[in-house]
């Protein structure tokens, strides 16, 4: 069923699902990849584990989809957390949830959100991590001419801060300029059926993915389980950092590869979102 409920002020739209039978049940939140929208890649996991007896919701983040917020399309770190916070009251206030048996699954960019948020607020008891992007900056640094980056960045911010339009690239292009250049991105987003994605970003959320920390969360998310579920191959969110988020977490945590040579194979690919489901479904059911 389609619900709203508020953040900050910002209504928020998202999709609940309820399994058959008697509840109250356990419940997931869901948040997703980069630019994403709550009809693709989070839906599809929130009905796969709907079907494994979770309430779970998926959801559009504020500036996102159906939700409200301003400016359009922009990357809010600390509006997405906010956002998850939110989501979680809106969990607990309904009778068919048992509401302290709450997990947060992140996939792609939300894997590191769902870290960080799980690991700071006490209602959530279990964390999973699908082919996720454990972003910080020491990483990002190490990759970039880092103080160049930013200094254009705030070029941007600063032609907006005095009265210009805010600026936009595309989310996604097989050639030339994108937030998310190539053909897989491409193959995944260029093909979406989804009336509420738009292809472009603000340029300012690029800032807002080289400068967030969402890896510190595993330093934090002890004592609550965690699961990590990666493809051996991934260019977009790389086995590397969810190597270093596992070994940063504490137990009791679990790390699952899945032969995947695509990051978008864990977005809608069989035989591995099926993969993916039974793994977090089976840590689920031993954690939650």
């Amino acid at each position: 069923m389609r619900i709203e409920f508020a953040s900050d002020g910002v209504t928020l739209v998202g999709d609940l699902r309820v399994p058959s039978g008697d509840g109250p049940f356990p419940a997931l939140v869901f948040t997703g990849p980069f630019t994403g929208v709550r009809d693709q890649v989070t839906g599809l996991y929130a009905e796969r584990l709907t079907a494994e007896g979770y309430v779970t919701l998926a959801f559009d983040h504020r500036n996102w989809g159906e939700s409200g917020g301003q400016p359009r399309n922009h990357e809010d770190v600390q509006g997405k957390l906010h956002d998850l916070r939110a989501a979680v009251s809106s969990l607990r206030a309904r009778p068919d949830v048992d509401g302290s048996r709450i997990g947060a699954v992140g996939i792609c960019l939300g894997g590191g959100y769902a870290l960080k948020f799980a690991a700071f607020d006490p209602r959530v008891r279990t964390f999973v991590g699908i082919a996720g992007a454990y972003n910080n900056p020491y990483g990002m640094r190490a990759g970039m001419d880092y103080q160049s980056a930013l200094a254009s960045f705030t070029e941007v911010l600063e032609r907006q801060d005095q009265g210009g339009q805010v600026e936009y690239l595309p989310a996604v292009a097989q050639e030339g300029e994108a937030a998310m250049p190539g053909d897989e991105p491409y193959a995944y987003y260029g093909s979406t059926a989804s009336p509420a994605w738009e292809n472009r970003v603000t340029r300012a959320s690029i800032r807002e993915l080289v400068t967030m920390d969402n890896m510190m969360g595993a330093d934090f998310l002890s004592p609550k389980p965690a699961l990590i579920v990666h493809g051996v191959i991934d260019r977009f969110c790389s086995p590397e950092g969810a190597e270093e988020a596992f070994k940063r977490l504490d137990e009791p945590k679990k790390l699952v590869w899945l032969d995947a040579r695509k990051h978008i194979d864990l977005y809608d690919g069989e035989p591995y979102v099926t993969q993916a489901v039974e793994a977090t479904a089976a840590f689920l059911r031993e954690h939650l």
